[in-house]
Formats: structure tokens, C-alpha cells, sequence
């Protein structure tokens, strides 16, 4: 039995995992944001809750893992941010630790349990606050050792010119420091900054979304440019990887009728030709985080066992 965890900058959530079809979720606790030990002691308290000895624990957590260093970028839980977050965990609690990204856990769930079963390349998209990545190939994930795969929000690559008729688009900064990335437009804020820049008008992106449904100008030009901007990159990421699913997690991936246009034009833009949808809903809508989590930490497990 392990114990995988789903640690966001609000809350931890546990669950028990005794086989890729045995998951059980266990409850929620606020995550200490500031104190080390009130952090290590809240995932003690959840393991002890359970009255079994798990025999490891893996985390999903908003953060990425520096393969060279095992240190952990984390930058909205300051108590783990610069730590070598396995290797201080595993300390305190007596247990082998696995850390890993959350799209990447995303990206595991949905090529285990998901969208993707059947595929042998799978890169599992968010659509979120912001955009982020996973990929699994084989069903094994890439960054199976921390690192940056699958990060196709980021890079200075959106386009300058985008919908029909073309429109001008600024470079926007980017909280990874960089301008143009595809993070500041992709998301529901950066579908927000779209819809500023062409109308200069504020707006939420549920708004947006349910003009845009109802046929409204303004939001329909939105919604061109923005997927004029998105389709592209993903179609490149699609290129690249051989990627034949992308699962799509993230508030904007409940929007059906995005996604069908989205992938009709990611489609229209790639080498290989699919006469099915290739960008499509996720399928593991429940803490796909802990899911994630434990198929990584179930492999780990069979590999040392």
C-alpha cells in the first residue's frame, strides 16, 4: 500500500493506493504554507489516519523538481520552495519519497486511467489559471526525474499577428520572465488579457465564454484570436512528441465547444492526419493529481519490490 498526495498551495489531499484500479481518496487538510515542520506533520497525521504503514509516499505538487539537484521550485508553498523536498520528507517520516510535477501526475492519470489508455504517446494539456504540460510515452513519464518537459506554456513563441483578419498582439510578460509565452494567453487570465487588448474592456473568462456561446461580436473575435494563438504551439508540441491523445485538464477544458475548436484547428495544423478528435476532454475529472501520484508511486514501488 502507498500513500500518494495532491499538494496545492490550499489544500492536501491523500489517498490510498493498493493497485492502479484500488485508489481510494482520503480527506483534505490546509496546507501549512509557512512551517516545515507543521507541513511534514500534517502528511503524518494524514498517514496515521489511515492505520496502515504505508510502504512509500508520492506527491503531485505546483511545482518542478531540478533533475541535477532534486531541489524543488515552489514558489507558493515558501516552507518546501529550495528544499530537496524527497530526500527531507523521507528523512522525517522513515519512508521512500516520490515528488512529482502536477500536469506531469496529470498527464500519468490520464495515459493510465484516462483519455489516453490505449495511446503510446500521450501529452496531457492544462487549460487552467495558466497553461501547463505532461508527457508519458510507453507509460512511462518523461520527467520521471524532475524536469521541464511538457512545459509547452513557456518560450517566447506566440504569435505576433493572430485571427481573421489578423490582429496585432503584444508580447505580454510572463511570470517565468520571459515575453510571448504561450502561459499569457493560453489560460483563463490570458483569455481575459486577450479580450482587454481587442476591446479594452474587462471582462471574466466565464463571461467571455458564455457571450462567445450566445454569438456576441466581441467575445467571437476573442475566442478566434485566442485559438488562433493556442492551436499553433500545441500543433508544434504535437509534432514534436508523436503525441496520437491530448487530454485537456483545467477550467477551460470544460468547455466542450472550445475544445472541439481547438482541435479542429490543431488538426488543420499538424503532419499526421486524424479523422478523430485528437484534443480532447479529460477523463479523470476527480484529483487526477492523486491519481497521477499513485500510478507513479505504484511503478516505483514494483521497480524496488
Amino acid at each position: 500500500m502507498i500513500i500518494s498526495f495532491d499538494i496545492g498551495g490550499s489544500a492536501i489531499k491523500g489517498g490510498i493506493a493498493r493497485s492502479e484500479t484500488d485508489i481510494v481518496p482520503l480527506g483534505r487538510r490546509a496546507t501549512p504554507k509557512e512551517d516545515f515542520a507543521a507541513f511534514v506533520e500534517t502528511l503524518r497525521d494524514i498517514i496515521a489516519e489511515t492505520g496502515e504503514q504505508p510502504s512509500r509516499i508520492a506527491l503531485s505538487i505546483a511545482g518542478v523538481v531540478d533533475p541535477d539537484t532534486q531541489r524543488l521550485t515552489c514558489a507558493n508553498i515558501p516552507c518546501i520552495h529550495g528544499r530537496t523536498l524527497a530526500a527531507d520528507l523521507g528523512a522525517e517520516l522513515a519512508l521512500p519519497v516520490l515528488v512529482a510535477n502536477d500536469a506531469d501526475c496529470f498527464a500519468m492519470a490520464e495515459a493510465g486511467l484516462g483519455a489516453g489508455r490505449g495511446h503510446r504517446i500521450v501529452f496531457g494539456a492544462i487549460l487552467g489559471t495558466g497553461v501547463g504540460g505532461g508527457l508519458v510515452a510507453d507509460g512511462r513519464l518523461v520527467n520521471e526525474a524532475g524536469g521541464f518537459a511538457g512545459e509547452w506554456g513557456h518560450g517566447p513563441i506566440i504569435a505576433s499577428m493572430a485571427g481573421n483578419p489578423p490582429v496585432a498582439i503584444p508580447a505580454y510578460a510572463c511570470g517565468c520572465g520571459q515575453k510571448g509565452c504561450v502561459d499569457t494567453v493560453g489560460g483563463a487570465r490570458g483569455l481575459e488579457r486577450l479580450h482587454k487588448t481587442l476591446h479594452d474592456h474587462d471582462l471574466a473568462s466565464e463571461e467571455i465564454i458564455d457571450q462567445w456561446r450566445r454569438g456576441e461580436e466581441k467575445a467571437t473575435r476573442t475566442v478566434d484570436v485566442y485559438i488562433d494563438l493556442v492551436a499553433s504551439p500545441l500543433a508544434l508540441t504535437i509534432n514534436i512528441t508523436g503525441a496520437t491523445i491530448v487530454p485537456v485538464g483545467g477550467g477551460l477544458s470544460n468547455v466542450a465547444p472550445l475544445l472541439a475548436e481547438l482541435d479542429h484547428a490543431v488538426r488543420a495544423r499538424i503532419l499526421r492526419k486524424f479523422d478523430r478528435p485528437l484534443v480532447v476532454p479529460s477523463e479523470c475529472r476527480i484529483e487526477p493529481g492523486l491519481i497521477g501520484a499513485a500510478l507513479l508511486g505504484l511503478k516505483a514501488e514494483a521497480i524496488t519490490s
